[in-house]
């Protein structure tokens, strides 16, 4: 089997990120990378299932504007989100709920 090099570009801390997890499995970038590539070929596709996160779906942004119009219109105070990390996953989080 002959092989080849390829170059791919990627974020530098998801890069890091990755080779942390990898070494868990005592795996380096390359064994994973190509785990990945023999997967998507046995399985003619992508080996994971692919999905929106329905929160984003212009459907619910709809819906929440409406909700927060309806909310300032009687009397309520809409609050500004802000995201924190928390175990490298960003979680949005009230200003009010930290003191801000």
């Amino acid at each position: 089997m002959s092989s080849t090099s390829m170059n791919i570009r990627m974020d530098s801390d998801v890069k890091k990120q990755a080779q942390e997890l990898f070494a868990q499995f005592g795996l380096d970038m390359t064994t994973a990378v190509n785990m990945f590539l023999r997967q998507s070929i046995r399985q003619r596709g992508i080996p994971f299932v692919l999905q929106l996160d329905p929160f984003y779906s212009d459907v619910n942004q709809e819906r929440l504007l409406q909700a927060a119009k309806r909310l300032e219109s009687t009397g309520g105070k809409v609050h500004d989100m802000i995201e924190v990390e928390d175990d490298n996953h960003k979680t949005p989080t009230d200003t009010t709920a930290l003191g801000s």
